[in-house]
């Protein structure tokens, strides 16, 4: 069942179909980094969740962060079954290319399409969520341990390389049939709009700040929810209702 319709199951499909479970599969942003801290209340997945229990708290939403900072799609191939496949997913939530634009755009698409087909091979939905922008410009502000690494993803940026990755992303998704949540084109619009993006960024280079991830978490409610009025069933009773 999509998670819409598992949104407004009564107690019986609640016991036949069980709760609705996500996986949130991703790198360092999906993992919850801010600058040197994680934050899991704020992340754009846990906002996800406070937002769909807000339509109808009588299901569960379970959501499984499968983040890990500093990973690639094709490093994270190997970590699929146990990480996601393994939780049998309603929802499949990836968004990977922060990290992949240090190495080819060959292994992203392969990797990408690798992880799309075994999503849906076991039957989730799944979602591409384009990434934020990284850096525009080298900040004043970057920690000195960074400042290299920022030169170079401001090369990222600046040259279309990531945008390169995030397309090609973007094709191997429509191709598959999968949902994309454009936050990408978000951030560039906000960025033609003269927007100083790179301060988007709590840490300068590629954490989008706290107010950023609910831009995510809107998106793939959107996403999830679609256009069309959803009428929420009014909720089972929680009480025993042996006969």
């Amino acid at each position: 069942m999509h998670v819409r319709d598992k949104l407004n199951m009564d107690m019986e499909g609640l016991i036949q179909n069980g709760p609705i479970t996500i996986v949130a599969f991703g790198d360092s942003v999906t993992h919850g980094a801010l600058r040197a801290n994680n934050n899991y209340e704020t992340v754009y997945w846990n906002v996800l969740k406070q937002k769909l229990n807000a339509v109808r708290d009588f299901i569960p939403v379970n959501v499984i962060n499968a983040g890990i900072g500093g990973i690639t799609a094709k490093a994270s191939l190997a970590r699929m079954e146990r990480d996601v496949l393994s939780h049998h997913p309603d929802l499949v939530i990836v968004c990977f290319a922060l990290n992949d634009v240090n190495g080819t755009l060959e292994e992203y698409k392969e990797a990408m399409t690798e992880i799309f087909h075994a999503c849906l091979d076991r039957g989730a939905d799944v979602i591409f969520l384009t990434p934020n922008m990284m850096n525009t410009y080298l900040a004043d502000d970057v920690p000195d341990e960074f400042r290299e690494y920022a030169k170079l993803t401001e090369e990222y940026q600046n040259s279309g390389k990531m945008d390169a990755f995030v397309a090609a992303g973007i094709e191997i998704a429509q191709q598959m049939h999968v949902t994309v949540c454009d936050c990408y084109k978000e951030w560039k619009k906000l960025y033609a709009e003269g927007v100083d993006t790179t301060k988007l960024l709590i840490n300068r280079l590629n954490h989008p700040s706290p107010e950023m991830h609910r831009l995510f978490a809107d998106k793939l409610f959107d996403c999830i929810m679609g256009t069309n009025t959803f009428e929420a069933n009014k909720p089972s009773s929680t009480m025993y209702q042996g006969k």
